[in-house]
């Protein structure tokens, strides 16, 4: 069934949250059309006969949720999901992978990723020209053989609807002895093209600092609240002087979870003393899926846990995220307005959940999200439940899968 032909939807008894000061939060409904347009707002709404009916129960509905870093080139990659893993069954109706795809793959991420996709999918493009096809045991940024300039700008003119920055990661594990080195012509060839530049930190080199010198407003700095030795800003005071300035100056900090780059200990210290994230990511790969990550809703209540405010994360994964892809969210509660909406609750639970180190944490309250609304359609959402872990045996011992 296409949009227009879509039976109208009628979203009755929700709470708006983070649509401006002149929206309140109170029950209201929201009439959608089949052209997936909002028709009406307000309460007690009268629906067309043939009326799709979603009855909120006072639930909360903000504007469209903002993955800013996912890996999504299913297929394409070792590590990447099917949109539909973390996409708008788990609430999010905008996803940004963050360079699973270089300059040489990046066609087959368009055909076979993007346009297909219910939700909207835009794209950091990686600086290796491979991607992460074979993640980490092909590394993408090993030497200067991998980075194509003109490569890069051609791909961006072709591309520049779908690519809304560049992605360079840069630790060892990736850049060997290279060190920053990637991260200066990542940066060369953003200011170039004019786009913002996504940089992974984790273990040195590069040196946290070091990234964060070469950035500037706009730039993204992925895994902000890492507990790595080394790239931790709660062991450097130096180095969260230096986070706290350049966030002041327009640097924004990601969450960026991951397998290996989210600490509750460094982020309870970091918002305590009033440094926030710009936005709230999950580096959701197949990788971290089932452990520690499971999707977005359950990294907001784990920043909710530590002390972030509730309107911060709903800022923090709509309008702050938006903003680095240039996604317009001003009146997105108006007539006329395409329907783009998170229905979700926040729920009592006593729910144990992993950082990335390991350390374990109880989430008293929980995000669940409950529909995406993507312009006529609703999407029933869930927060994911991952599968048991199991334990298997090897000949040289045990290890959980």
């Amino acid at each position: 069934m296409t949009p227009a032909t879509r039976q109208p939807l009628l979203i009755a008894n929700v709470k708006p949250v983070a649509f401006g000061p002149a929206i309140p939060a109170t029950a209201t409904d929201i009439l959608v059309g089949g052209d997936g347009k909002i028709a009406a707002i307000g309460a007690g709404l009268a629906a067309p006969a043939d009326a799709e009916r979603i009855d909120g129960k006072g639930a909360f509905v903000s504007p469209g949720w903002v993955d800013l870093h996912v890996h999504v080139w299913h297929g394409g990659t070792d590590i990447s999901l099917r949109p539909s893993d973390c996409g708008a069954e788990r609430g999010v109706t905008t996803m940004v992978d963050a360079g699973s795809a270089g300059e040489a793959n990046f066609h087959g991420f368009r055909e076979y990723v993007i346009e297909p996709a219910r939700e909207r999918i835009k794209a950091f493009l990686n600086l290796g020209s491979i991607g992460l096809v074979a993640c980490n045991r092909v590394p993408e940024l090993r030497d200067i053989k991998d980075i194509d300039l003109d490569r890069i700008i051609e791909c961006y003119e072709e591309n520049s609807e779908h690519i809304v920055g560049l992605k360079v990661r840069a630790s060892h594990v990736i850049t060997g002895s290279w060190g920053v080195t990637p991260v200066k012509l990542g940066k060369k060839i953003a200011k170039i093209l004019k786009l913002p530049m996504m940089v992974h930190v984790g273990e040195p080199p590069a040196l946290y600092d070091e990234v964060l010198e070469i950035l500037g407003p706009g730039d993204v700095v992925t895994h902000c609240f890492n507990g790595k030795a080394g790239s931790s800003i709660l062991e450097d005071e130096d180095l969260f002087k230096l986070a706290e300035r350049c966030a002041s100056e327009g640097v924004r900090l990601d969450i960026g979870h991951g397998g290996a780059s989210f600490s509750f200990k460094v982020a309870e210290a970091a918002i305590q003393r009033g440094l926030m994230p710009f936005s709230i990511s999950t580096d959701l790969h197949n990788r971290c899926m089932n452990f520690p990550v499971w999707d977005l809703a359950t990294t907001m209540s784990k920043l909710l846990c530590v002390g972030m405010p509730f309107d911060a994360i709903i800022h923090a994964v709509t309008h702050a995220p938006a903003s680095v892809i240039k996604l317009d969210m001003t009146d997105r509660l108006t007539v006329g307005e395409r329907a783009d909406f998170t229905i979700f609750d926040l729920i009592d639970s006593d729910l144990e959940a992993t950082d990335s180190n390991g350390d374990v944490s109880k989430l008293t309250r929980l995000f669940e999200p409950r529909h995406a609304v993507i312009g006529a359609e609703a999407i029933a959402s869930s927060r994911y439940v991952p599968r048991p872990r199991r334990l298997v045996r090897h000949s040289h011992g045990l290890s959980w899968r």
